[in-house]
């Protein structure tokens, strides 16, 4: 088909690419109106993402437009009409909660409910992170405090750290950069899977998703590889430089780091509901009561850790000294690195869907929307099995708490006419490039080859933006840190 006979109606051509096996439902619209060029793309059923581009003369964008048609017609899109085909609908993680039916409740410190069902948890030495089905993701102080709230358009599935970069994967197949001052789409996934769980590593974006597919993207949200487990439902996924470890409805599967081969399979007691990984071991949480230990070289159960129920997340301390779990009846556990229970307490709440620990705490997130933090010492645990326990702290919201939505046009973006002094900021500027628009560093003392990580939403052939700074990233790319402003 030529791009001429792909045209549907005036200057606006509609193509859809949806293959029954589910992994592709999207469509790419492109639209001349004189000199300009407009493009929208995107999971069939949304509104999707937009960019412009002008052309010095109308012929020019007519040739551009219609090199960006062909290009998808022999990637298989096809004409289509708006509207005919329906929303394929994205998969809401259902899960039950029963009452402990452990004797004493763990000794929470401080518990901030954020509204709704809460599956993302992130904990680093500065800041925990929280994000739940309604797009709210909050960022708080150890001792509680909301510092900030973050409104994202779908529901948060995790958060996930590189380095020091936060990343948010939502309903909408977007993986949002919550890092800068403004969240903004780092990863447009939506379009080839249905997002169960994620890892970064290096920038390399792995997810896992509803069919046991496994996807693994670059920071210029470029397919790298896929693989396609031998089970379904694809709740754990975990990244090294060495491989990636893939937890599905039929074990663990592990594969080299470039996608090459797979490095060895081992079933599990259970399908696989959660993972955790530490320097020379990844942990997967089953649905038949237990946490197992494997072996990143060869895949080998090292150790189990038995609980009274399916369990639905797990964490360790430092090179896996005590194991953690929380299962389907709202208790929490600990074990020692043999598998030695420790204990059993009640979580105060719902059912633990995510954890992580740090310097004696227990973070935990949970089916009735809180985050939880635990005083996990041992004196504290020890009076908690006594029946003392402190009074847990409600943490409210702040009435002037600042809320910052994604960045969606370049017009949402702040303007300055001039770059700021030596030292307050790095210019970079949008260039097309293979059909694909990318950004680069203008500004000196930078290496001009690579590429930067920037919102697609903004991004204009042409245009130029400060940025309060740049840092490299392993993969040769540089990621944005701090306020984005348009240079005019």
């Amino acid at each position: 088909m030529s791009a001429a006979q792909a045209r549907q109606s005036g200057n606006t051509t509609y193509l859809e690419l949806s293959q029954e096996n589910g992994s592709a439902h999207k469509f790419y619209e492109v639209t001349v109106e004189g000199t300009t060029v407009s493009v929208r793309y995107g999971r069939i059923g949304v509104d999707g993402q937009r960019q412009t581009s002008s052309f010095p003369t109308v012929e020019k964008a007519q040739a551009a437009a219609a090199k960006k048609i062909t290009e998808k017609v022999r990637k298989g899109y096809a004409p289509a009409v708006r509207g005919q085909r329906a929303a394929r609908s994205v998969t809401r993680r259902q899960v039950t909660s029963a009452p402990s039916t452990a004797r004493a409740t763990a000794p929470v410190l401080w518990r901030f409910r954020t509204g709704a069902s809460a599956f993302g948890i992130h904990v680093d030495e500065d800041r925990c992170w929280v994000g739940n089905q309604h797009g709210d993701v909050y960022n708080l102080s150890h001792d509680g405090e909301v510092l900030a709230h973050y409104s994202l358009p779908d529901g948060v599935k995790c958060l996930v750290a590189d380095d020091f970069w936060i990343y948010a994967g939502c309903d909408d197949g977007r993986v949002y950069d919550l890092s800068a001052k403004v969240p903004f789409a780092a990863y447009d996934i939506a379009s080839e899977v249905d997002i169960f769980w994620l890892d970064i590593h290096a920038g390399v974006l792995n997810v896992s998703d509803r069919s046991g597919g496994l996807t693994v993207i670059d920071h210029e949200d470029e397919l790298q590889w896929s693989r396609n487990s031998s089970g379904e439902h694809g709740w754990m996924v975990r990244a090294d430089g060495r491989a990636v470890y893939h937890g599905h409805g039929d074990g663990v599967t592990a594969y080299a780091a470039d996608g090459a081969r797979q490095l060895w399979h081992t079933r599990t007691s259970g399908d696989v509901l959660f993972g955790w990984q530490e320097e020379d071991a990844v942990y997967a949480g089953t649905a038949r009561q237990v946490v197992q230990r494997l072996a990143k070289s060869t895949g080998v159960v090292e150790a189990s850790y038995r609980c009274d129920a399916a369990v639905y997340s797990c964490a360790t301390s430092p090179g896996g000294r005590y194991v953690f779990a929380g299962d389907s009846a709202s208790s929490v556990y600990c074990f020692t690195a043999d598998g030695t229970r420790l204990w059993k307490l009640g979580t105060g709440g719902g059912s633990a869907l995510s954890m992580q620990y740090l310097d004696d705490r227990l973070y935990l997130v949970s089916t009735d929307g809180s985050l939880a933090c635990v005083d996990a010492s041992e004196a504290a645990i020890k009076a908690a099995q006594s029946g003392t326990v402190p009074v847990a702290t409600d943490i409210k919201l702040a009435a002037a708490l600042p809320t910052y939505a994604p960045l969606t046009t370049a017009a949402s973006v702040a303007t300055v006419s001039a770059v700021p002094a030596a030292g307050g900021g790095v210019v970079v500027e949008c260039f097309e490039q293979g059909g694909r628009v990318r950004v680069r560093v203008v500004s000196e003392g930078y290496e001009p080859s690579w590429n930067v990580q920037f919102p697609r939403a903004i991004r204009q052939p042409g245009e130029r933006y400060v940025v309060d700074a740049l840092h490299s990233s392993e993969g040769g790319f540089y990621r944005v840190r701090g306020e984005i402003r348009r240079l005019v």
